[in-house]
């Protein structure tokens, strides 16, 4: 009788070890090793910054400059001699002399210098660019080299005719535009019922007014009173009053602040210690 008692009581005791939950190591603790391992964390990769042309610029020995050719005083190419010349050719030159550098020139149109400058086939723009919000958006500006605006230049015979954008706006009045640049803007802002006509060739434009085949065209004061010189048939209509404000500039990468901060003094100093009005006296003068 007590043997069986006994058996039943170790059966009873199988059967309830059997029945408790086997127990492993780290089930009783969130501290245990057999926790979910943390999830590893991605290292962030940083972009290494683009070198600035101020560095760049000297290291290989060139500064590429944007320029037009067709915009006297301010840029000019003489096909003949295959040369620039001009007052923002010989700024150009000057800056790249104090970056330890040569400037080389690359050609280029106004429907084109935004698109060349930001694409990056050149490292600076000059010629008289006018600072404009559209080309704003997409260029950095130097500080301002000079003041300028857009005034009309005329046969000598019609500055009384052409005076105000009123007397240029009729309908018989036939008004010249180089096309892309800031004279076309302008003048198709303006104009409503004056015809205007686009010329291709910024260098013999002012012909087309002296020969009668145009009557006004509009552009900075700077440039109507050079051409006036070269012209004597051709007057500028009020240049010390023109019909708008502006500055020109030398036109930058948007990106590139130590390069901005760079030319910005080069100019600040140029137009204060008699270098750039040197250069403007041997053309305007």
């Amino acid at each position: 009788m007590k043997r069986a008692v006994t058996l039943s009581a170790l059966a009873c005791l199988l059967a309830a070890t059997a029945a408790a939950p086997t127990a492993f190591a780290g089930d009783a603790s969130p501290d245990a090793s057999a926790a979910p391992a943390a999830k590893a964390t991605k290292k962030k990769v940083v972009a290494e910054p683009a070198p600035s042309l101020l560095d760049t610029v000297p290291r290989r020995g060139t500064l590429r400059v944007c320029t037009t050719g067709d915009y006297r005083p301010f840029t000019s190419y003489d096909r003949k001699t295959e040369k620039y010349s001009g007052i923002d050719i010989d700024m150009a030159r000057d800056l790249a002399k104090s970056l330890d550098a040569k400037a080389t020139f690359v050609p280029t149109t106004w429907a084109s210098l935004v698109a060349d400058l930001d694409g990056g086939r050149c490292d600076i723009a000059v010629g008289g660019v006018s600072i404009t919000l559209p080309r704003a958006r997409k260029l950095a500006f130097s500080e301002p080299t000079r003041t300028d605006g857009k005034t009309p230049i005329v046969r000598c015979e019609d500055k009384k005719k052409y005076r105000t954008l009123k007397d240029i706006d009729e309908p018989e009045t036939t008004v010249v535009v180089n096309p892309g640049g800031t004279n076309e803007e302008f003048a198709r802002a303006h104009i409503e019922k004056a015809k205007i006509k686009v010329h291709n060739d910024n260098n013999t434009i002012f012909d087309e007014i002296v020969e009668g085949r145009a009557d006004v065209m509009m552009t900075d004061a700077s440039e109507t009173l050079y051409q006036s010189k070269l012209h004597p048939e051709l007057c500028s209509v009020h240049p010390d009053k023109p019909f708008t404000f502006a500055e020109k500039a030398y036109a930058l990468p948007r990106k590139d602040t130590q390069f901005k901060e760079y030319v910005d003094q080069f100019v600040h100093l140029a137009t204060h210690d008699g270098t750039y009005e040197k250069y403007e006296d041997e053309w305007m003068k």
